[in-house]
C-alpha cells in the first residue's frame, strides 16, 4: 500500500513538472492545493460570417387583374476574419451576391458581386495604424442589357468573371477607433483594371442603340489591350461593421478612388448590406450598392436588392 501511494505521489509531481515546462500550459492553483493546469489561449483570430437564400415566388390562373408567373433566387454571404496579435492585425471582409429571376420561361439575372479586402495593419498609435491593403472586386457570372438593341437581338452581354476586374493595392494610414469602424487614407494606391472577355465592348449609336464593337473602348480599358494601370492614384475607404441589436447587423463601405491625372473624374462607391434575422431559421436581407465610376458608365449606377430567406450566422468576435 504505501509503494502504491508514494507510486501515486510521484506521478503526480513528474506531470507538474511536465505541465510546469510546457510553456502552452499555466499552473492555476485553487485554495492553495488544488493545482490544475490551464492551457493559454493562443487563438488571435475573431471571425464571423452570415449567409442567407432568399426564394420569392408568383403564379396567376385566370387572374382577371393581371400578372406573369415568376421565380426568383438569390444568395448573399458575408464574412470577416480579424486577427491581432500585439500590434499586428490582419483584417479581412469578403462579400458575395448571386441571384436570378425566371419571369415567361426567361432566366436574368438580378443580383451579382464579388469582394475581397485584405489589410494587414501595424499599431504606431492607441488609434492609428500604418497598413497595406488589396482589393479586387469583380462579377461570378455573365450579365446582359436587354433594351435598345439592334434589330434581331434580345440581349448583349455587357459583363462577366474578369470583364471587367479591378485590383487596388494601397499603401497608407488608418485610424481604428475600435473593431466596428476604420478609415483607411492612401496617397499611393495603383490600381488595375483587367478585360479578359473583348465580346463585352460596344459602342452607343446616335439614338442609343448599343452596337458590337471590338475596337471600342471598355470599363477604361483601351481596344487591343486586356489590362489598365493607374499607378498616381489615391483611395479614401470607411468600413463600419455594426451588430445593430441582438438580431439586426448592418455591413457598410464607402470608397472614392482618385486618379492624380483625372481629378475632375472621382470614383465613389458606397456598399450596403442590412441584415434581420427574424428568428433561428429566418432572415430578411437589404442590400444598396452605388457607384460613380466616369469609365463604366457617365452616371450614377445603383442596386438594390431586399428579400426573405434561410439564414445562417455565426461569430466568434469577442465582446469589448
Amino acid at each position: 500500500m504505501l509503494c502504491k501511494t508514494l507510486y501515486a505521489a510521484a506521478l503526480v509531481g513528474c506531470t507538474l513538472t511536465a505541465a510546469a515546462q510546457d510553456p502552452t500550459t499555466t499552473q492555476v492553483t485553487t485554495n492553495f492545493k488544488d493545482t490544475v493546469s490551464v492551457k493559454k489561449d493562443t487563438t488571435y483570430w475573431q471571425k464571423s460570417i452570415t449567409g442567407g437564400i432568399n426564394l420569392n415566388q408568383a403564379s396567376f390562373s385566370n387572374w382577371v387583374g393581371g400578372g406573369v408567373n415568376s421565380i426568383a433566387i438569390g444568395g448573399v454571404v458575408a464574412a470577416r476574419a480579424l486577427y491581432e496579435k500585439g500590434k499586428t492585425s490582419w483584417d479581412n471582409t469578403a462579400d458575395f451576391q448571386l441571384g436570378y429571376i425566371t419571369q415567361r420561361g426567361v432566366t436574368r439575372k438580378s443580383s451579382d458581386q464579388l469582394i475581397i479586402i485584405s489589410v494587414v495593419g501595424h499599431k504606431i498609435a492607441p488609434k492609428w495604424d500604418l497598413f497595406a491593403s488589396g482589393t479586387f472586386n469583380s462579377f461570378f457570372a455573365p450579365g446582359f442589357v436587354y433594351d435598345k438593341l439592334p434589330a434581331g437581338r434580345s440581349d448583349f452581354k455587357v459583363s462577366s468573371f474578369f470583364a471587367p476586374a479591378q485590383l487596388t493595392l494601397a499603401w497608407g494610414v488608418a485610424y481604428k477607433p475600435n473593431d466596428e469602424f476604420s478609415l483607411r487614407l492612401s496617397p499611393f494606391a495603383p490600381r488595375f483594371t483587367f478585360l479578359a472577355d473583348d465580346a463585352v465592348r460596344y459602342r452607343t449609336g446616335a439614338d442609343g442603340v448599343i452596337i458590337p464593337d471590338p475596337t471600342a473602348k471598355a470599363y477604361g480599358v483601351e481596344a487591343g489591350k486586356s489590362s489598365r494601370s493607374e499607378w498616381l492614384s489615391l483611395q479614401l475607404q470607411a468600413v463600419w461593421n455594426k451588430k445593430l441589436s441582438e438580431n439586426i447587423s448592418l455591413n457598410a463601405r464607402y470608397q472614392l478612388y482618385a486618379n492624380y491625372q483625372t481629378l475632375s473624374a472621382i470614383d465613389h462607391r458606397v456598399d450596403l448590406l442590412l441584415t434581420a434575422k427574424l428568428n433561428r431559421y429566418l432572415s430578411t436581407t437589404f442590400g444598396v450598392i452605388a457607384l460613380y465610376d466616369k469609365d463604366f458608365f457617365d452616371g450614377l449606377q445603383i442596386q438594390q436588392s431586399l428579400g426573405i430567406g434561410l439564414i445562417y450566422n455565426a461569430s466568434t468576435f469577442r465582446k469589448k
